[in-house]
């Protein structure tokens, strides 16, 4: 019999860096191991991501395959309240959104789990 899947953060997985340029937030999110690329891909979906930055209300999100480098590049458009020049929130240029998506919660196969990073939260 296998081992259930676990719950945890994307974080677990993965780790991103964030970018950004006017109203659009740029993230990628890099797979720690080659064999969490595929575990990854089918859940940190367009519609995922979409749903998870519900409260920043995207206009647009577009995610590019990078299977090469186990990684994937989320563009969210109108994110950033209007951008550097325009936002009144704390965090205009959109740096930290890689957190949040990193928070995310994904299941990952049991068998997998030795390939998992950083501090278990639960």
């Amino acid at each position: 019999m296998n081992a259930p899947d676990m719950t945890v953060p994307l974080y677990r997985a993965a780790h991103g860096r964030t970018g950004d340029k006017g109203n659009r937030s740029n993230i990628s999110v890099i797979a720690w191991h080659p064999d969490l690329y595929p575990v990854l891909l089918a859940q940190v979906t367009e519609a995922a991501v979409a749903r998870h930055f519900a409260h920043r209300r995207p206009s647009h999100v577009r995610r590019h395959e990078l299977p090469m480098l186990w990684a994937m590049n989320f563009v969210l458009d109108d994110v950033l309240d209007g951008g550097v020049n325009d936002a009144l929130n704390l965090d205009t240029h959109g740096k930290a959104l890689s957190f949040w998506l990193l928070d995310l919660p994904v299941q990952v196969p049991a068998a997998l789990a030795g390939l998992l990073k950083g501090p278990d939260p639960g």
